[in-house]
């Protein structure tokens, strides 16, 4: 079956488009890291005996099969493996404690774990903890060499019948919040991302994330089951960045906000040929407004924001290039997404007034792995009996139908019986020029409850005493608002994708107890 009449279909399995599109594109690139480039006809070949040596060692379909590595071609070609043996793919991010790879080891049932000798050392101290058959994808002592275990050449694997509710992937959360939960998503909703259609043909894309992150696998996924070219970057740095984009003649990239802000801060930014690329693509965490505008200005090709949660349920997306007056916004809902707004009483709220987004469509989780009672806690189920995720997140519609997004559910501080919102606070620090960046979190405060503190990070070469920048901002806020206290920090602690964790900030505060 050719790749057009697999895509027209209702479902389709990404393992069979690769097939079909290897056929067709033959020696085209595929994949490229530093070391390698495969062509489609090698990742299919690749794609085989990784199956078939999977099916060898007893992972079926819907057994789960797991990957913690830095990103490679490799690393590339097991994730496609996996899903041609019909078992579902956990990718793991290598920056998690031992501790917690062991549990999301466990909890997934992982059969076989890919890893690599950065991963194994990490893993020394709890390494008989681990059931599943270690296979080292850099060929390093940390399991059996990936090349020694790969099935012979020509081999091909028992084909596997797979269903559209069948796990596609099982995605961990960060756990800053607690105990990281598997996210199990769907072929189905996998099969919707990859028909998109937004990566064309000859797209060649720049992977600068990590391949355990869902904001890669909606740029990964689509760009090669259309038959463009992923450029694999093992870690991301805004030097290389510019220079693999001019050399590759990049024309698609998924970076999130503050790899736009690392790039866009380099002196040398125009003296890159950025002028192959058609389109770029943010998503994760808060986008500042004028970040966006620099992009725009300076930067060739248009730019999308997405706001979703890996857990799926509605999504946005920000034509910015379109609606450079919606730059504060995160945009309208995606097309077959109802997104609405609830208020504490779990009713919908009137147009205009903030509540938490909930949202629907194609795109949703099953549900987390082994947990339903937070499965549970994490829908929302319309007047209609209508199924939504619950994103923790406040914002309201403006009355064009653009999403303004407040804060975090969890991060809104209540301050003597007043919403304050972190993000109004945050926007007014960021206007001092000192100013680079700014996080807003809640304290406990023995006369309001919770009383607001910053954390600030200064621009290179400048600065401001941290009382002087308190006063400053405070003089602008309102009475309710005030920061109680204002804490200098080289830099805002982040995730693997840019979110900045005000949890550990809320958890590393040492202030004396407020008022």
């Amino acid at each position: 079956m050719s790749v057009e009449e697999l895509m027209s279909q209702e479902f389709g399995t990404l393992a069979d488009v690769i097939r079909a599109q290897a056929a067709e594109l033959k020696d085209k690139p595929a994949l490229v890291d530093a070391n390698r480039t495969i062509s489609y006809a090698e990742l299919d070949e690749l794609m085989d005996r990784i199956a078939v040596a999977l099916q060898r060692d007893g992972v079926g379909k819907a057994d789960v099969a797991a990957v913690c590595a830095t990103t490679s071609v490799e690393y590339g070609a097991t994730f496609f493996g996996i899903l041609r043996a019909g078992a579902i793919v956990a990718p793991l991010a290598p920056s998690s404690t031992p501790e917690s790879l062991v549990m999301m080891l466990s909890d997934s049932g992982a059969k076989v774990f890919f890893l690599d000798a950065g991963v194994a050392k990490a893993l020394e101290g709890v390494a008989g903890q681990i059931t599943a058959k270690r296979v080292a994808l850099d060929g390093s002592a940390a399991g059996v060499a990936f090349e020694e275990w790969l099935a012979p050449k020509g081999s091909k694997p028992a084909p596997v019948e797979v269903e559209p509710d069948q796990g596609f992937n099982i995605i961990y959360s960060s756990g800053t919040t607690g105990a990281p939960k598997g996210i199990v998503q769907p072929h189905r909703m996998r099969w919707g991302q990859i028909r998109r259609g937004v990566y064309p043909a000859d797209a060649v894309t720049m992977i600068s994330t990590p391949l355990y992150s869902n904001t890669t696998l909606v740029s990964y996924l689509p760009t090669i089951s259309n038959g463009g070219t992923a450029v694999l970057m093992p870690k991301f740095d805004a030097e290389q960045f510019l220079k693999l984009s001019a050399q590759n003649k990049v024309t698609h990239a998924m970076l999130v906000p503050v790899q736009y802000r690392r790039i866009m801060e380099r002196a040398d930014f125009d003296s890159y040929d950025l002028s192959s690329f058609r389109m770029k693509f943010s998503t994760s965490a808060p986008f500042s407004p004028e970040v966006k505008a620099d992009v725009l200005k300076r930067w060739p090709g248009g730019l999308i924001e997405y706001y979703g949660m890996t857990e799926g349920g509605g999504s946005c997306y920000l034509v910015a290039h379109e609606h450079p007056d919606k730059l504060h916004t995160v945009g309208v809902p995606l097309p077959g997404h109802d997104i609405r707004l609830i208020g504490e009483d779990g009713k919908e709220v009137p147009q205009g007034e903030i509540g938490e987004v909930v949202g629907r469509s194609g795109a949703m989780m099953v549900g987390y792995h082994n947990q339903p009672g937070k499965t549970s806690e994490a829908e929302w189920y319309s007047p209609e009996g209508l199924r939504y995720i619950r994103t923790g997140d406040v914002g309201r519609f403006d009355e064009d139908g653009f999403l303004t997004l407040m804060d975090r559910k969890k991060d809104m501080i209540i301050s003597g019986g007043f919403n304050i919102y972190p993000s109004d606070l945050e926007a007014e620090v960021v206007k001092h020029e000192a100013v680079l960046e700014a996080a807003v979190v809640g304290v406990p405060s023995e006369k309001w409850g919770e009383t607001p503190v910053g954390f600030v990070a200064l621009r290179p070469g400048k600065s401001v005493g941290a009382e002087e920048l308190r006063e400053w901002v405070n003089a602008k806020l309102g009475k309710t608002q005030r920061l109680a206290d204002l804490i200098l920090v080289d830099s805002l602690p982040r995730s693997h994708i840019g979110k900045v964790l005000k949890r550990d900030l809320r958890d590393g505060y040492k202030g004396k107890a407020l008022a």
